[in-house]
């Protein structure tokens, strides 16, 4: 019987409590170099593909650009698109929004990276109500939380109409000219978008750029299961992964989908030792980085929505209650949604009755796990979760740029290949190939509920 196949993701690190910008080994994250050398390590080790996330403002702590992360980054598809010319079977996915973006740029823009790339584009769609992140676009906060799925699901739809408006073989053998009717006009009216006209960019080999999607909510597992391709998650555990993996794989049924037809994986951290102790030792140093004195009174200061720059980080935490009407202290990223009173008083427990500061406590309380261990032993925990369908593989994000893969690519791979679950070659050149994707699904087949032949919304 042959093994389920694992898939592999390289994440690439950016605005996030996961990278260490202060070890000396720490590269440039806007340098070209940094982008290429991810990439390259990631093709050479035979990876699906390069994950590149997306940040729409800097992120502001107490009204000022927060400077204890390092920010900002060269335009998503630019970059992709340099990275298609210095790789070869390699995916590309990138990250844009579906709440301030339209369909025919979006459809255009992936469609290009889709051709030009010879099918290894992907677009990894996220939603935004934030009224914060939207005051950089014209359409500003104006979408109500609630809609924010059902504008994306609309706006797939009618990306993919645009798509499918090209004949798959209108380009089929590098056809000079157009024959007549190989691209046929296209008109949606609904409730977010009414467009019409033809679409300028001719279809890509896989027909539509594979499709990403990120959310845990009720709302963002059923628009995984009716449009994505491939979901990120952050379950860490192989229970929770259980959990999710059976929740949302039941659902495709009722979308017309077989359960390989959606690919669940978690993003994950991986630290190495030569034994595990050292591993142990190495990730607990990793941490200690990552949490440094202000980054720690930073995080307090989201609960407590005020300044503790007055605390000293390892002392203990403040005795007194959180601003409950401050909370947003920090804006450009949700970290914490409960009562911060309630979180205050849990927080403070654990401290006492471990005898935390509060540095170690952050510390704790945002470790989020991780693979740590041998490279035999990360193998088998990656083997092991994804046969036993707690995921389908791993994105994993490095705590260096760029070379933080560099050491999983040499000594965890190819114990992988050795145990048969993951590939010592490409089997084909597009990322639904390696994905053991099937073909695109066609706008008029996909059952949305929007974007139907005529553009007419479905009832």
């Amino acid at each position: 019987m042959s093994r389920k196949q694992i898939h592999l993701g390289a994440h690439f690190p950016g605005v996030n409590n996961t990278t260490v910008w202060a070890d000396p080994r720490s590269g440039s994250q806007v340098e070209f170099a940094s982008f290429e050398h991810l990439a390259r390590t990631a093709e050479d080790a035979r990876f699906d593909f390069f994950f590149l996330a997306e940040g729409l403002r800097l992120r502001e702590h107490k009204e000022q650009v927060y400077d204890l992360d390092v920010v900002g980054r060269p335009d998503t598809l630019p970059v992709l698109a340099a990275l298609a010319a210095v790789t070869e079977r390699l995916g590309l996915v990138g990250t844009i929004n579906t709440t301030f973006n339209e369909p025919y740029e979006v459809a255009r823009q992936w469609g290009t990276l889709d051709l030009l790339s010879g099918g290894r584009a992907a677009w990894n769609l996220v939603t935004s109500s934030d009224p914060f992140h939207g005051a950089n676009f014209r359409r500003g906060g104006f979408l109500p939380h609630a809609e924010r799925y059902s504008r994306a699901a609309e706006l797939v739809q009618v990306a993919r109409q645009l798509w499918d408006s090209w004949d798959i073989d209108a380009v089929a053998g590098g056809e000079t000219f157009l024959r007549p009717g190989a691209v046929r006009p296209f008109a949606h009216t609904g409730p977010q978008f009414d467009v019409r006209g033809t679409f300028g960019t001719p279809r890509g080999p896989q027909g539509h750029p594979v499709l990403f999607q990120a959310g845990d909510s009720t709302e963002g597992r059923e628009f995984a299961a009716r449009d994505a391709d491939v979901v990120f998650t952050a379950h860490s555990t192989v229970e929770a992964g259980q959990a999710f993996y059976a929740d949302v794989k039941g659902r495709l049924a009722a979308h017309g989908r077989r359960r390989e037809d959606l690919k669940i994986l978690p993003a994950v951290t991986v630290v190495l030792g030569d034994t595990e102790a050292e591993a142990r030792d190495r990730a607990r140093h990793i941490r200690e980085q990552q949490v440094s004195g202000p980054t720690a009174i930073a995080f307090l200061e989201q609960v407590w929505g005020r300044d503790l720059t007055a605390y000293d980080p390892d002392g203990p935490l403040p005795a007194d209650d959180p601003d409950a009407d401050n909370v947003s202290i920090t804006r450009g990223r949700v970290r914490h949604h409960r009562d911060p009173a309630a979180l205050a008083r849990q927080w403070r427990e654990l401290a006492e009755a471990h005898g935390w500061s509060i540095r170690e406590l952050v510390i704790q309380v945002g470790d989020r796990g991780g693979l740590v261990g041998t490279a035999e032993s990360v193998a088998q925990q990656i083997d092991d979760a994804a046969q036993a369908d707690a995921c389908d593989g791993y994105i994993l994000v490095p705590h260096l740029t760029p070379a933080g893969l560099d050491e999983f690519a040499a000594r965890v791979v190819p114990l992988l290949q050795d145990r048969g679950s993951f590939r010592t070659d490409y089997t084909g050149p597009t990322l639904r190939d390696h994905l053991g994707l099937g073909p695109a699904r066609s706008s008029r087949r996909s059952g949305g509920g929007v974007g139907t032949d005529r553009g007419q919304v479905a009832r």
